[in-house]
């Protein structure tokens, strides 16, 4: 699973479990305390049938911090 901001100027916000190509429907925004600063957030996206199953991966490490709509996927936390 990578980083799955869309490229600029894109508007396709694809869910990014595995082989998935549905719509985004929300960001999930980690990050990896051994690597990244508290600040920093990485954002996965997710369609509605896969934000358990990705939120549940990122919380068994540890790296979940928020889970919002896709729209505000780039607001501050809080």
């Amino acid at each position: 699973m990578t980083d799955s901001r869309p490229e600029p100027g894109s508007e396709e916000l694809q869910c990014s479990a595995k082989g998935c190509r549905a719509d985004a429907v929300w960001a999930l925004r980690w990050n990896n305390p051994k690597i990244h600063t508290p600040e920093r957030r990485k954002i996965w996206l997710a369609c509605g049938e896969h934000r358990e199953s990705l939120s549940a991966f990122l919380e068994r490490r540890d790296f979940l911090r928020d889970v919002v709509p896709v729209a505000d996927r780039d607001a501050p936390p809080g």
